[in-house]
């Protein structure tokens, strides 16, 4: 009997997965429906400017009204930057170099070499938990991750017989679901921090108290293991027994690699090791260090796309003349060729994409949502642990229609920050509370680009009949169960009294008030 009720529980959970996908699946092609995102973005911007809905931004002390863009100035908004809405919409440019050079390294071989060589002895279970640790601790390269890993994290499934899809799915989680956490003190740590500290000088301009960057290290140190094993354990769980095994033409198996191939890999190894040392160099001299040596801010981090573009060139190409699967320069031009053959869909994608957020960002429509949500909660009177848990959720809701979580928090730090110290929460806790809802639903949110782009790559390469709706089925219940895992970890931790980070606990320290 027993048996037979878990049986029927897991089906039913099953159902609902399959109820979310054919849903996602009937949604149009991603041009298509970032044109209707557009219209109605455009109309609701309308409606709200004809019934004079207005809110006050806490981080300006302005007035925010919506824009219309069926009037003479949305006219001219709309002439004045439809060309720019594409060209400046940051993730096309960053997918295409970032496709260009680990392009190189795939047509070239060099992945598959390196795979076999590295990945013969280890067990494949231990695969999802990796990939999911490495996207997670990648997201210090912010955006960078989001390209890099999951085009990575296929080729390393496919080598382990598992499909190749879960592997992007995973590595693309463990950099999105997982961005706030790190081991190391990222740039997310400082922006926050910088807009807390704001907030809480606004606040008492005449104290001196204020956060640090290090204000929530501690938990997201641990953060980042939590994170790890909660993607893995989903991937094994709840997406590989969905996807089933896979069938591709492209299925890559670990073989014994060749002599010529042992060369190749060792020179694309000295090229990437003298290349390396010359950045390292670069740094510690101060070309690429920021101010005072700082490795946070610095050009280096800001510079790690062109950096990391011209590291998997010249391995890719070190690799591909000496193992000989480069002959000449025409063979490296039909490999870029080949790799940018497949990104006609995401260039179109990129395009209506670019005026949708142009728009709503233009119409402050998130603006409107994110200083609503706000002041619901302030208004509903809830204190203690239930204070934070709906804190949390209302992030997360607030996540699926924004993604920039530095615009977020600049609206909620002025609300959240007074609201929290006054009941007695340190600011540095109150930030981490907006940090662990600011996380998990990143990575099926279809407003991000990079969901796109994570579709596009694996039609072109793995399954060219490939919906939307598989992608955001199987990461929704992924999102849910990381949101409650990390939930039930910070009260767990709010309950030990360890510390967030060095010196900050859960309550402002004594005098500061």
């Amino acid at each position: 009997m027993k048996d037979n009720t878990t049986a029927k529980k897991v089906s039913k959970i099953d159902r609902l997965i399959n109820g979310i996908e054919a849903v996602c699946n009937k949604l149009p092609p991603p041009a298509i429906l970032f044109c209707w995102l557009f219209l109605f973005t455009a109309v609701i911007g309308a409606i709200f400017t004809m019934t004079g809905l207005t809110l006050t931004n806490p981080a300006s002390g302005e007035a925010v009204t919506s824009a219309n863009l069926f009037t003479t100035e949305g006219l001219h908004w709309f002439l004045d930057n439809m060309v720019k809405n594409f060209t400046g919409f940051a993730p096309l440019g960053l997918v295409i170099t970032m496709t260009l050079g680990i392009g190189l390294c795939e047509e070239s071989g060099m992945l598959i070499s390196l795979l076999n060589s590295s990945l013969k002895n280890v067990p494949a279970a231990l695969v999802p938990y990796v990939v999911a640790f490495i996207g997670t601790v990648g997201n210090i390269a912010s955006d960078t991750a989001m390209v890099v890993i999951p085009p990575m994290a296929a080729i390393v499934y496919m080598g382990v017989g598992k499909h190749p899809v879960v592997g992007m799915m995973v590595g693309y989680a463990g950099a999105q679901a997982g961005f706030t956490a790190n081991l190391m003190v990222a740039g997310t740590d400082t922006l926050l921090q910088g807009l807390t500290n704001d907030a809480i000088k606004a606040f008492m301009p005449e104290t001196t108290f204020a956060v640090d960057a290090t204000c929530n290290w501690f938990f997201m140190i641990a953060s980042t293991f939590l994170c790890s094993l909660v993607i893995g354990w989903c991937s094994v769980h709840m997406i590989e027994p969905r996807l089933g095994k896979y069938e591709g033409s492209g299925n890559a198996k670990l073989d014994e690699v060749t002599p010529q191939q042992k060369k190749g890999l060792h020179a694309a190894g000295i090229t990437a090791l003298i290349y390396m040392a010359l950045i390292a160099v670069l740094f510690f001299m101060g070309p690429l260090a920021g101010e005072n040596g700082k490795f946070v801010g610095s050009p280096f981090l800001k510079g790690l796309i062109p950096i990391l573009f011209v590291l998997f060139s010249i391995c890719g190409l070190s690799y591909g003349y000496v193992s000989g699967s480069f002959k000449n320069i025409n063979d490296v031009n039909k490999a870029m060729a080949k790799q940018m053959a497949g990104m006609g869909s995401y260039v179109l994608f990129c395009f209506f994409c670019g005026q949708f957020q142009g728009l709503f960002n233009w119409t402050k429509l998130g603006t409107l949502l994110a200083i609503g949500g706000a002041d619901f909660l302030e208004n509903v009177g809830f204190t203690g642990i239930p204070l934070c848990v709906a804190f949390i959720l209302l992030c997360s809701f607030v996540n699926i229609f924004v993604s920039s979580g530095s615009a977020k928090w600049a609206i909620f730090a002025p609300i959240f920050v007074p609201m929290f110290m006054l009941l007695g929460y340190h600011p540095g806790f109150t930030q981490l509370c907006y940090r662990i809802g600011d996380s998990p639903f990143n990575c099926w949110t279809p407003m991000s680009a990079y969901i796109w782009m994570i579709l596009s790559v694996a039609q072109t390469k793995y399954v060219p009949n490939l919906k939307i709706g598989t992608l955001i089925a199987n990461m929704i219940p992924m999102s849910i169960v990381l949101q409650i895992a990390w939930i039930i970890f910070l009260v767990i931790w709010m309950l030990l009294g360890i510390p967030f980070g060095p010196g900050v606990g859960i309550y402002l320290p004594a005098g500061v008030m």
